[in-house]
Order: C-alpha cells, then sequence, then structure tokens
C-alpha cells in the first residue's frame, strides 16, 4: 500500500477563538484521572485508531506564536512539521514531502470528533479509484450530509504539489484543497456522502459557544475518546439545548481568506 499521512493543519492564532486546539476540552475517557485533554489530543486519539493511515503529523507554523504548540507536540510526542504561517498549501505540502508520503489525508485540529471509520471510508474509496481528490463533503452548492467537524479530505502529493506551484489566490493557498476540486476537468474528483442527513451538526470548534456545546455532550457518561460519530449524534440529538449552543454560528466559507494574511 503507497504511504499514507494525516496531516493535522494546526495554529494557535485563529481569528475567532485563539489558542482553541490547546483549550481544555475533555477527558479522553470518562475514568481518566489526568484531567481534561485538548482538541488537538482527541484528534491525534481517534485518527490513531484509523486503519488506513500510516503516520500522522501536525502541521503548525515556523511563526513564534506557536512555539508553544510545538513544544505541546514535542511533550506529547506528536511529530509535528513546522511551515509558513499564511501558505498553509505550501506547509502542507512541504509537511508531506518531508515524511515520503503518496497520499495525504487533510483534517484540522479544531475537530475533536473526526472519526475514525469515516476517515478509513475516504482513504480506501481514494485509493480504490484513484481519483486525484476525495472527500466526504463540498462548499455549498454541494449539500452537506455529514457533520460539520467530520471533514476529510484526501489527495495524491502529486496533485497537490500541482496546486502549490500553480495556486495564486490567497484563499487557495490558506484553504489547501479548492484547487483541485474547482478544477475538476484536470483533477479527478470524488465525493462520499453520509447515509443519514446531519449537515447542519456543527462539532467543529470555531467560537466559545462550539467549546461549551461539546464540553457538555462530552460529559455525557456514555461517550468518550473511543465513541462513533453515530454514537456522538444520538446523544446531539437528544439534548437540543446542547446542540441549540451553537446553532447560530456560520461556518466560514473557502472562498474567504484570512485578512491577516498576505495577499
Amino acid at each position: 500500500m503507497r504511504p499514507v499521512l494525516a496531516v493535522v493543519q494546526a495554529r494557535l492564532g485563529s481569528q475567532r477563538l485563539p489558542g482553541k486546539v490547546l483549550a481544555r476540552l475533555a477527558p479522553l475517557r470518562h475514568d481518566d484521572s489526568t484531567g481534561s485533554h485538548t482538541p488537538l489530543d482527541w484528534v491525534m486519539y481517534r485518527l490513531d485508531r484509523a486503519a488506513s493511515l500510516d503516520a500522522i503529523v501536525v502541521a503548525t507554523s515556523e511563526h513564534p506564536a506557536d512555539d508553544r504548540l510545538a513544544d505541546y507536540c514535542r511533550d506529547a510526542g506528536y511529530p509535528h512539521f513546522r511551515g509558513s504561517l499564511s501558505d498553509v498549501l505550501a506547509r502542507l505540502t512541504a509537511a508531506a514531502e518531508s515524511h515520503g508520503a503518496q497520499t495525504v489525508v487533510r483534517v484540522t485540529a479544531d475537530c475533536p470528533l473526526i472519526d475514525p471509520q469515516v476517515v478509513d471510508t475516504v482513504v480506501q474509496a481514494h485509493l480504490s479509484n484513484g481519483c486525484d481528490f476525495t472527500a466526504n463533503r463540498l462548499p455549498p452548492p454541494h449539500p452537506r450530509t455529514f457533520p460539520v467537524g467530520l471533514d476529510v479530505e484526501v489527495a495524491t502529493v502529486s496533485a497537490l504539489r500541482t496546486a502549490n506551484a500553480e495556486a495564486t489566490s490567497a484563499a487557495h493557498r490558506e484553504h489547501v484543497m479548492p484547487y483541485l476540486y474547482e478544477n475538476p476537468d484536470r483533477f479527478s474528483v470524488q465525493v462520499l456522502e453520509a447515509d443519514v442527513g446531519a449537515g447542519t451538526v456543527r462539532w467543529t470548534i470555531d467560537t466559545n459557544e462550539d467549546l461549551e456545546a461539546l464540553r457538555l455532550l462530552l460529559r455525557d457518561p456514555g461517550l468518550d475518546a473511543g465513541s462513533t460519530w453515530k454514537q456522538f449524534l444520538a446523544a446531539w440529538q437528544a439534548h437540543p439545548r446542547i446542540s441549540g449552543l451553537n446553532a447560530h454560528v456560520a461556518q466560514r466559507s473557502a472562498t474567504d481568506a484570512d485578512p491577516r494574511s498576505p495577499a
């Protein structure tokens, strides 16, 4: 099998909730006496249970503001790579090349409920069909069926290199994969759908409301870091007070670029 590398995109300088990937979220297990773990811990724990991945690396920036994140990865034993702050496409391409990967799985560190079985399904479909890019969601007008926070994007490193060499817009450089799926005449693209319509569910952490909603969800004694996304979904739907906390939060568009980033 070709080397498959999961790249966890992470930085501390979020626009809406700085430091969110190292915020205290919940213990990985309710009987864990070591205290609460961070969103990054949850992502790494859950990705480690994906059978399709050969390796996992955290890709953060070389900016001094991310020194604390690099130190956290080092102390936790998480492999990490540091690259450009604003040019995330270049950062992820360099991370993939430094690990000798042929296939890259992009996830973000603010999505603690990322599901290992969903990762495996998307990766296996990608490898089986030989596409340049495979994902379980695309931006509107394509309908979303998986919850926000379960996004998995898979690309060949050769396609990623092409995007890195050719993409010029700030949005393409920041959001990494749009150059591929916005050019379907050049790159083969496939999208997988969920068997339930859960596209309005929001499990990513961009705001304090997002963080509080997930903290409350994960207090459920029947849930921990080993739960499936369908188990999380059942609990989420059973507690409208929790799901209502961040129902108003808008997701950033893949066409938007961070105004702090250079053009």
